[in-house]
């Protein structure tokens, strides 16, 4: 991936930090269960699983009832958190989320990993790119989708402390580091993070493609654009206000995205822009496909997920004004 993020440090992947600090909560908090669907090794949650094994079920390959059983729990007072692979979880269980989660708004904590197309080599079987925009489409459920680790061992944390269901979303790869440990002392869900200022144009961004984010303003900053970065990790809910100030203040949003274009995070932006202060808009994500099995740097390059195609969409915004 390094050759999609140039520059960029990168630290772990959002999986392992998950998992890290899932294991640290379980110290703190003994109402903490964890579920996982037969891969505990890949989402991490068999750190967990290694300290507290009598508060860790594997219950198979049947996220249905991973889902199903985590509502029981649930509702007799437990803090589950299950974790499968995002497109199992969110795809396989999703009458079950509807029904045994978010109808009766228990306080699962659903973690799905192995995220957007830099799972890779794992093929479009494994590589969830429906998972945000399924998950925002259930009520009273809070999704987030961290872009680094240290924001992950944050949203974790926040996911425990939220009384209710939350969706987190983690990857597979090792991603670029945009915080410290100190910066997200703090965290909320709903609150955007503006990395960088610019009056010429605004791209929001989540996941992995803030680091692609950060390259595209080194770029356009090269050429004299300005251009404001704003990490947006909770797609629901949205921070309208840091929204409508963007959109105000530089009349051109450019949104970036490891999931279809379709329902994701540029399909929000645009719910709340079009709402409150309609302004030119371009999408960086995948288009109407699936991505191909391959190395993640790859397949970012071949489906544009990449610090050159979010410059590109944001000069021909900036061209369009003038």
């Amino acid at each position: 991936m390094n050759d999609v993020f140039p520059g960029l440090t990168f630290g772990k992947a959002t999986r392992d930090a998950y998992g890290e600090e899932l294991r640290e909560l379980g110290r703190e908090h003994k109402d903490i269960v964890v579920l996982d669907a037969d891969l505990s090794q890949s989402t991490r949650s068999a750190f967990f699983a290694e300290e507290y094994p009598d508060r860790f079920l594997n219950v198979g390959i049947q996220e249905a009832n991973l889902v199903g059983i985590a509502g029981g729990l649930a509702s007799c007072g437990k803090v589950p958190f299950v974790s499968s692979f995002a497109c199992f979880v969110i795809l396989k269980a999703f009458d079950q989320l509807r029904m045994a989660v978010a109808y009766p708004r228990l306080n699962v904590k659903v973690v799905g990993s192995h995220g957007g197309i830099s799972a890779g080599e794992d093929g479009a079987s494994q590589q969830a790119v429906e998972d945000l925009g399924l998950a925002c489409s259930l009520p009273g459920f809070v999704v987030c989708a961290p872009c680094d680790e240290h924001q992950a061992r944050a949203a974790v944390r926040a996911a425990h402390a939220h009384d209710g269901p939350v969706y987190l979303r983690t990857g597979r790869a090792r991603a670029p580091l945009i915080y410290g440990a100190a910066d997200v002392v703090g965290f909320a869900f709903g609150q955007a993070r503006r990395l960088r200022d610019g009056g010429d144009v605004a791209i929001v961004a989540c996941g992995m493609m803030v680091g692609a984010a950060i390259k595209a303003h080194e770029i356009l900053g090269r050429e004299g654009i300005a251009a404001r970065v704003i990490d947006m990790p909770t797609l629901k809910p949205l921070d309208e206000a840091e929204l409508i100030a963007a959109a105000a203040e530089t009349d051109a949003i450019v949104t970036a995205e490891e999931h279809l274009i379709h329902g994701g995070l540029g399909a929000r932006v645009a719910q709340v822009v079009g709402r409150h202060h309609p302004v030119r808009l371009a999408f960086v994500g995948l288009e109407d496909c699936y991505a191909e099995s391959g190395p993640a740097g790859a397949l970012f390059q071949k489906y544009g997920l990449t610090a050159e195609r979010i410059a590109d969409a944001a000069r021909a915004l900036v061209r369009r004004r003038a």
